[in-house]
């Protein structure tokens, strides 16, 4: 079987690795162009690029691989199969019609909840306790193609979403094994999604990380989590922006007004009020600092008690 694969992100690298492992016959990795990175705006490969050149895969990177050069590339590769895990393109009918077997996409999600492109963010954004990875047949809409195979996990409180995409990575890539020797054995059963149970999601944006502290602080946890590394949680403060890498969610209210500081001192740390219960910052950014422990911040920028977060004294 000559597969295609098509990823971007560290998400799809065990998925490659999985099919290379397994001895499938990879024709070429189709992934994003190279993208500006940092502050210098050093040009730098996707992962999954890197992953292929490692082990001699053609590389095919398409702005828009809809376009007739893209297609007339894919065609000429002549696939039994495309694999996608987080590509990041939609594929439009024309590209899904060039491999005679169709394409099995990598979703992180239950679906046919969490559709669209950051699952792993928003089921953690919302709170959720359990989550998985599906493997589905890709038609023209989004996400809403039959399912084949389900993998469920639980998700650990303290798990942020970093940690959540790395695990299901590995989860998807055997699960994606599971259901290519299902295909291959002639017993892969194709299960339409339940539009009435579904769920689509949107892109993530750099806003969704404002903190609001009206919020539960079990909200502003999950925030803080489900949007690490990018785009970051932070909060507007008197001093500037700050920037919030870690927290955890106390229950106990403290009776003062939210966003206020409830505690502080490098012994004890940094606790602030919510609209329910406390939030503690375990680690954070200051406007024109770096990233620290908030206990060691305090040792240098002590911050008042009933202070608003971020006053300075």
């Amino acid at each position: 079987m000559r597969i295609v694969f098509m990823g971007t992100p560290e998400f799809a690298v065990p998925s490659l690795e999985a099919l290379l492992g397994a001895g499938y016959e990879v024709a070429a990795a189709v992934t994003q162009p190279d993208r500006p990175v940092g502050r210098k705006g050093t040009l730098t490969p996707p992962p999954v690029k890197v992953c292929a050149q490692a082990h001699g895969v053609p590389v095919l990177q398409f702005e828009r691989i809809r376009r007739p050069e893209g297609r007339q590339a894919l065609s000429a590769l002549a696939p039994d199969l495309f694999v996608t895990a987080a590509f990041g393109q939609i594929l439009s009918q024309k590209v899904l019609d060039i491999p005679r077997l169709g394409t099995i996409n990598v979703h992180a999600s239950l679906l046919p909840a969490y559709r669209g492109s950051a699952p792993i963010n928003w089921c953690l954004l919302r709170g959720e306790a359990r989550t998985g990875v599906t493997t589905m047949m890709t038609d023209a809409g989004i996400d809403t193609g039959d399912m084949l195979l389900r993998e469920e996990t639980d998700i650990l409180p303290e798990e942020t979403a970093e940690e959540l995409s790395a695990r299901l990575s590995k989860i998807g890539a055997e699960t994606l094994l599971r259901t290519l020797r299902a295909l291959e054995a002639g017993t892969l059963v194709r299960t339409p999604q339940d539009e009435s149970a579904a769920s689509y999601y949107p892109m993530l944006d750099k806003e969704l990380g404002r903190m609001d502290f009206s919020r539960p602080a079990r909200e502003l946890h999950n925030q803080v989590r489900g949007l690490y590394p990018w785009p970051g949680a932070f909060a507007e403060t008197p001093s500037g922006v700050l920037k919030i890498w870690s927290a955890r969610a106390h229950e106990e209210d403290s009776g003062l007004a939210p966003g206020t500081v409830a505690r502080a001192d490098a012994k004890g740390g940094l606790f602030v009020a919510c609209g329910k219960g406390t939030l503690e910052i375990l680690e954070l950014q200051a406007p024109g600092s770096k990233r620290m422990n908030a206990r060691d911040y305090l040792r240098g920028k002590p911050m008042r008690q009933g202070a608003p977060l971020g006053e300075r004294e």
